[in-house]
């Protein structure tokens, strides 16, 4: 319709023998004292996916029908020496190649070696210090590699040879004696190890002193495969510190043998319960099984007793662990442990531990903390996937927090509130990045951000929202969250300032989730499309657009403005109110109320309009309303004057600037309406056979020439209207019996009022 509109303008235009339809405009609409910065074909462009589905990666979000996962099985074996805070492995690793790539190489990850003096994450820590790291201490710290084989079985003999390797910093790139064959290729690696646990290792594992003996919580300890996966191939980026990790999946059989006065916890099943617990301690297991309120294994009295008694013999413990990308553990003299029974969906059980120093106990602080961790667990595994290990252990260690599968380390000073937060987080940790297993070192947000999110409901709901935390100002959270110093919540952590890692990593993507499940897709249609991602890529490796497919698809909306706004841009969000006026002048015709949206980042539209006799009105304008407009005018049926008008009047939207929010009937300007009647009728020129009619309609005026499609027109002056997609003018005189239409300055047509 529009080519044909212009067509018949430049007809109408022939007709009457003018050649400048397209010129200069006579009078320009005054400036706005404030310029939008919004673009819509910026925000609701085209093309926000780059790549289109494959046979792995589905353009619905989901795994391809071809989707391929490597597998990493390990058969680990450590010793712990406390005196020198020593570990001494074996980790024997059978490595499936279902890629359709054949390699004549592996690559695996070194962690420890980030607290080599010369590392590349050492090298990046600021003088000012840094969480990541050594945190300042001085050792011999890193992976001693002290040989690495390849394993063959020949007519039942096992046969090791010794195979060439390179490490690079954090990496270790093994080459194979035989190209490791595509689409189920096996490999059996043998590596023997040793490494010395910092005192505070990024935060992440450590050895924490107390009165009845040292904490060891391990972690980042073994020799670990790189993910080789269709997107990048071999994932090899160092472990800097602030990136945490993106592992494979496979099983676990894990040998620890510690002082015989410790207590080992470990995810997975204990094989040998009889072998390591005392009598006593088994029965105690044994009730806290099947017991919802928290049983005591070893109490304070007990660890007392045995911190005190020398020992020079050792206890091995024995654990499996099924399907999971990880294991990490912990050892000590000085563990309280308690635990009680976790109730799944299905009907089945798990079992919540709590290991703790003295000094952390207390019912206002650890004494609360198996409570805290079954509640947690059972509460995730309602909302989007059953637990999946047998038990979830909290443990108490110099670690504010940090989450392996099945086990976490949460600082042993945390009590109450506190410990219930970083608990809760941690545990949420099981379901983002351990079960859905997303690359944390590019993407912080979609372990971080999703867990921080899902706290948010789990807060709620613990105990009679006991903890519940306020929502959140966004008002007041605008200038953290959109700041222009900011990179963007999608650029890699290791690539963040620290400082902004925990704006970009948990707070901007959670509250990006939050105004999504609340104010744009609704609770329901959410919270089930979340679900169907997490049961889709549950111990798969999603990325983020992958996500963002799923969520689309299962809520059945376009979001890349949303995406592009919040997640990949770092753009800011202002709307205003520009000015209200009463329709026709009279308040009990309605009032039409204009909004601009100024910044560059869309979102929909929330206003209260208060009349005079007090009664409030929530209205509710879809994003699309900015899909092609700066600036929305709409008709509201009040019946009365208004009060006032407030734009996001519950401060749920990241607004930068909340003094063009409001307008008042005591300091607002109210606009006078252009009554239109008196324009209304037929129109035509002596000279020319043609007739030209306006009508009005919702405040609109609008023009038909005789033949021609109809077009609207705007004030832009005293009497003068314009229609700038046709190239006219038209200016009326004073008592509205005719009007000038003005094609250009020199080229004016004059027109009379048809008489009734």
């Amino acid at each position: 319709m529009k080519n044909i509109r212009f067509k018949a303008v430049l007809q109408l235009a022939l007709v009457f023998g003018f050649s400048s339809l397209w010129a200069q405009q006579v009078t320009e609409k005054k400036a706005e004292v404030t310029v939008s910065k919004y673009n819509y074909q910026d925000a609701f462009g085209p093309f926000f996916y780059t790549k289109n589905g494959s046979s792995t990666r589905s353009a619905s979000g989901q795994p391809g029908a071809e989707y391929w996962q490597n597998r990493a099985d390990y058969t680990l074996t450590a010793t712990l020496k406390e005196s020198n805070n020593e570990i001494i492995g074996t980790d024997l690793i059978t490595y499936t190649n279902n890629s359709p790539d054949a390699m004549g190489f592996v690559w695996m990850h070194l962690d420890q070696n980030l607290f080599k003096p010369d590392s590349r994450g050492a090298a990046v820590v600021p003088l000012t210090g840094s969480r990541n790291g050594a945190q300042g201490e001085v050792f011999d710290g890193g992976h001693k590699i002290k040989s690495v084989k390849v394993l063959k079985t020949i007519q039942g003999k096992t046969i090791e040879k010794e195979a060439k390797f390179v490490i690079t910093d954090t990496r270790m790139q093994v080459f194979l004696p035989e190209e490791l064959k595509a689409k189920g290729g096996v490999v059996k690696l043998k590596i023997d190890f040793s490494y010395l646990s910092p005192q505070e290792g990024s935060d992440r594992t450590g050895v924490l002193e107390t009165q009845n003996g040292k904490i060891f919580t391990i972690a980042q300890w073994y020799p670990r495969m790189c993910v080789y996966d269709d997107v990048r191939g071999w994932n090899t980026n160092p472990y800097l510190g602030a990136g945490e990790f993106y592992l494979e999946y496979g099983d676990f059989d894990i040998q620890i043998t510690a002082p015989a006065n410790h207590m080992v916890v470990c995810a997975g099943e204990l094989l040998n319960p009889k072998t390591v617990y005392s009598t006593l301690e088994q029965s105690r297991l044994a009730k806290a099984k099947q017991s919802d309120a928290t049983v005591v294994i070893r109490t304070p009295e007990e660890v007392a007793t045995l911190a005190k008694t020398a020992t020079t013999t050792t206890k091995t413990w024995h654990y499996q662990l099924k399907n999971a990308r990880d294991i990490s553990w912990a050892s000590s003299a000085a563990f309280i442990l308690d635990g009680a029974k976790i109730n799944l969906p299905s009907g089945k059980k798990a079992l919540a531990l709590s290991a703790y120093p003295v000094e952390s106990a207390g019912n206002d602080a650890w004494g609360r903390s198996t409570e805290y961790t079954k509640t947690s667990v059972e509460n995730y595994s309602k909302r989007w996937l059953e637990y999946t290990y047998p038990v979830a252990i909290n443990v108490a260690g110099n670690e504010g927090g940090m989450e392996y599968p099945g086990i976490v380390f949460c600082s042993w000073e945390s009590r109450g509130e506190d410990l219930w937060a970083v608990t809760d987080h941690e545990f949420g940790h099981n379901w983002f990045p351990m079960i859905v297993g997303s690359n944390e070192r590019l993407f912080g947000w979609m372990d971080e951000g999703f867990n921080s999110f899902i706290n948010t409901l789990s807060a709620t709901d613990f105990n009679q929202g006991e903890y519940k935390n306020p929502v959140s100002d966004m008002h007041q959270l605008a200038s953290s969250y959109t700041n222009p110093s900011l990179e963007t919540i999608m650029s890699a952590p290791d690539n963040m300032k620290e400082g902004n890692i925990g704006v970009l990593c948990y707070a901007k993507p959670s509250s990006g989730l939050i105004i999504l499940r609340e104010q744009i897709l609704g609770p329901e249609r959410f919270d089930l499309a979340l679900r169907t991602y997490v049961a889709r890529w549950a111990f798969k490796h999603p990325t983020p657009d992958d996500f963002f497919r799923t969520i689309e698809n299962v809520a059945g909306e376009d979001l890349s403005w949303f995406w592009r706004g919040w997640f990949v841009y770092n753009w800011q969000f202002d709307q205003a109110i520009q000015g209200i006026k009463y329709v026709k002048n009279d308040p009990k015709q309605g009032v039409i109320i204009t909004i601009e949206n100024l910044e560059k980042m869309p979102l929909p539209v929330i206003l209260d309009i208060k009349t005079k006799s007090g009664k409030v009105d929530r209205i509710k304008l879809p994003v699309e309303v900015w899909q092609k407009n700066t600036i929305w005018s709409f008709k509201h049926p009040s019946t009365e004057e208004i009060e006032s008008i407030i734009l996001d009047p519950e401060h749920v939207f990241p607004d930068n600037q909340e003094s063009n929010n409001t307008w008042n009937a005591t300091t607002g300007v109210l606009e006078k309406d252009l009554i239109l009647d008196s324009y209304v009728g037929d129109y035509s020129n002596n000279r020319a056979p043609i007739k030209i009619n306006f009508t009005e309609k919702n405040g609109v005026l609008t023009v038909f020439i005789t033949d021609y499609p109809k077009f609207p027109v705007t004030s832009i002056g005293k009497d003068l209207f314009e229609s700038k997609r046709a190239g006219l003018k038209f200016q009326f005189n004073e008592d509205k019996t005719g009007f000038d239409m003005i094609i250009s300055e020199n080229q004016k047509i004059p027109f009379t009022k048809d008489q009734k």
